[in-house]
């Protein structure tokens, strides 16, 4: 009869087990992270992610809370709307609803958008002003009512020349 040698699977190899310190910092590790996840979703914010609740995804809206929708515009001479959202500036919506309390704070950072736009389309119509536009849609029982209402949050006027 002949035995067949078996081979060695390394997946069989010998564990190695943590020393006690090992476990001791891995513990203390996870301590301060489950911490930092407590402390987050008590008291934490947007600005504190991962640790803090994300709140688009941690919190529920009323089915008649209107749904706001942030978007760029640049007004021409003749007072025509020339959308700045929306990618038209290299940035993503998020990206940009994220900076909104720097652009309340400093309307100037409006004129980097309108500088941006005229960039990637030189031969588009000169802006005037950059206003950052709230419109709420309305709502009732979750439905769109077809009703909104426009904000200017914040405003721009850009200087024109000759």
């Amino acid at each position: 009869m002949v035995q067949l040698s078996r081979a060695v699977d390394p997946a069989e190899a010998e564990v190695v087990r943590l020393s006690p310190a090992g476990r001791r910092a891995r513990l203390a590790a996870t301590a301060v992270v489950l911490a930092l996840l407590l402390a987050g979703t008590v008291w934490g914010t947007d600005a504190h992610f991962p640790f803090g609740p994300f709140k688009m995804y941690s919190t529920r809206a009323a089915n008649d809370a209107p749904v706001v929708s942030t978007r760029v515009v640049g007004l021409t001479g003749d007072g025509r709307e020339v959308r700045l959202s929306g990618g038209e500036v290299g940035l993503r919506r998020a990206e940009f609803e994220g900076q909104l309390p720097r652009l309340v704070e400093d309307p100037s950072l409006l004129v980097l958008l309108a500088d941006t736009y005229a960039e990637h389309h030189p031969g588009g119509p000169q802006l005037v002003e950059v206003q950052v536009v709230l419109r709420r849609f309305e709502l009732v029982d979750g439905q769109r009512t077809g009703a909104w209402a426009d904000e200017v949050l914040v405003e721009q006027e850009l200087e024109v020349g000759p």
